[in-house]
């Protein structure tokens, strides 16, 4: 797709709607950042065509749909777009900045169904006793390591959890997901365990005289960072002779797959992991399916 210069009329209207998404939405930095960088793209991509957000017809858009699915895109990549688009002008009919939507009867792409590759429990397991405990940055990254796989945490609710957000006595999390929505997490006592290990005997000595809210702090007194976590895990991993990739959403499609194996009924996946929608959660029982399918042809004598 060209690109041009968004005009400035367009990041005016764009920076309108993020914020009332942001008032009424009370949505994440990087889900606002990413509803930025679509219409920016689209702002773009219409200036192309000599025209502008609020000039944009149904032809218009379903031209820049067209071509950023030819340039390659992920399928994933364009119904994102997509739904950018159609927040923004359902938000500019709204405000009278139009009179028709002309997104409304824009189709989504159909997205290939993708199944994760799952790390098997024994890899679970080799990755979550690789950090050296005997150093008190290492009995952080396996408490960290350990509640990520014991509670489906994205890195970002990891990343972000406070002091105040811990019930050790009942062995739960409270978790401030998407949109700041809540809820609450069994952590099991193993990953309790670890948690409690680490504010007692490494927490202290991280921080020293320094005071912080965060749970996961690093050397510095600062809260643990994507970024750094990412790269401490990698680490681990090949520690733990994991060859394949391995990122922090591993665990969580980890912790996903290895309840459903073990019986978990999927409402209480998706209670615990924090999908709105029932059907996103559902991709981890074909996950689950084709392991006990692989199992019974392996161990079944009639199989």
């Amino acid at each position: 797709m060209t690109m041009a210069s968004p005009p400035s009329e367009d990041r005016q209207r764009i920076d309108a709607f993020l914020d009332a998404l942001w008032l009424e939405k009370n949505l994440g930095e990087n889900t606002l950042a990413a509803y930025r960088q679509d219409l920016l793209q689209l702002s773009s991509a219409l200036a192309e065509q000599d025209a502008h957000l609020l000039s944009a017809d149904a032809g218009m858009l379903m031209r820049i749909l067209g071509q950023k699915l030819q340039s390659g895109a992920a399928m994933r990549s364009v119904a994102r777009l997509l739904s950018s688009i159609r927040r923004f002008y359902g938000y500019a009919l709204r405000e009278g900045w139009v009179t028709h939507n002309p997104s409304q009867n824009l189709q989504s792409p159909r997205l290939a169904r993708y199944l994760p590759h799952v790390l098997s429990e024994t890899q679970i397991e080799a990755l979550l006793a690789a950090p050296d405990q005997t150093r008190p940055l290492g009995l952080r990254d396996a408490a960290m390591l350990e509640l990520m796989y014991a509670c489906g945490l994205r890195v970002s609710e990891l990343v972000n959890l406070e002091m105040r957000q811990l019930d050790l006595s009942a062995d739960l999390v409270m978790v401030f997901g998407k949109g700041r929505k809540e809820r609450l997490v069994p952590m099991g006592e193993m990953a309790a365990e670890r948690i409690a290990a680490y504010l007692q005997n490494a927490r202290p000595r991280i921080l020293g005289a320094r005071i912080s809210a965060a749970v996961f702090v690093t050397a510095r007194g600062a809260a643990m960072t994507r970024q750094r976590f990412w790269q401490n895990m990698e680490a681990y991993a090949k520690v733990a002779d994991i060859e394949q990739a391995v990122s922090p959403h591993s665990l969580r499609h980890a912790f996903a797959t290895h309840l459903l194996n073990h019986g978990a009924d999927l409402r209480s996946v998706q209670l615990m992991l924090g999908h709105a929608n029932l059907g996103t959660t559902e991709i981890y029982t074909h996950v689950a399916q084709a392991r006990l399918k692989a199992l019974h042809e392996k161990h079944h004598p009639r199989a």
